[in-house]
C-alpha cells in the first residue's frame, strides 16, 4: 500500500494534502503527541530508537512536516534534506517497515483529527505523499547500506 512505484504525487493531491494540513495546524501539538501515541500501540519495539525526550521529537516532527509539506511540489529542492534525513535514521536502527507503521499511524491521526474532512480524496493524497516521500527515503537508506 505504501510504496509508490515511482508514482508522482499530483497537483490535486499537492494541493489537498496542504490545505489538510493547514486545517490542522493550530493542532499541531496535539496531532504530532497523537501520531506518537499511535506509532508506539502499533510498534512498541520502536520507543527504544527514540533518545531524544518526546516533546523535543514531536517538535521536530512537526517541523519537519511543515516544512516538507510546504516543498511538495518542489521534490527536487527537498532531495537533500531527505535523503540526509534517511542516512541519519539508518544509524538510528530504523528500517524499512518502521516507515511503514509511521504511515498507517499518520493516517490513522490525520483521521481523527480532521475527521468529515479526511475525505477519500484527502485521504489517498496523503498516502500518496507518504509513500512517495518514504520511497525516497527508504531507497536512500538502501543506498547507504549498501
Amino acid at each position: 500500500m505504501w510504496f509508490s512505484g515511482g508514482v508522482e504525487v499530483t497537483p490535486e493531491q499537492i494541493r489537498l494534502v496542504q490545505a489538510s494540513f493547514d486545517r490542522l495546524r493550530p493542532q499541531g501539538a496535539s496531532i504530532v503527541s497523537g501520531f506518537y501515541c499511535r506509532f508506539f500501540e502499533l510498534s512498541p519495539t520502536l520507543r527504544p530508537l527514540f533518545r531524544t525526550p518526546l516533546p523535543a521529537q514531536e517538535l521536530r516532527l512537526l517541523e519537519a512536516l511543515s516544512a516538507v509539506i510546504s516543498m511538495l511540489s518542489n521534490l527536487q529542492m527537498l532531495l537533500p534534506e531527505l535523503e540526509a534525513l534517511a542516512k541519519r535514521h539508518v544509524t538510528y536502527g530504523v528500517s524499512a517497515a518502521h516507515y511503514h507503521a509511521a504511515g498507517d499511524a499518520l493516517l490513522w491521526t490525520l483521521e481523527r483529527h480532521l475527521g468529515e474532512a479526511f475525505t477519500p480524496a484527502v485521504r489517498s493524497s496523503w498516502i500518496a505523499a507518504y509513500a512517495t516521500l518514504s520511497d525516497i527515503m527508504i531507497a536512500s537508506a538502501e543506498y547507504r547500506a549498501a
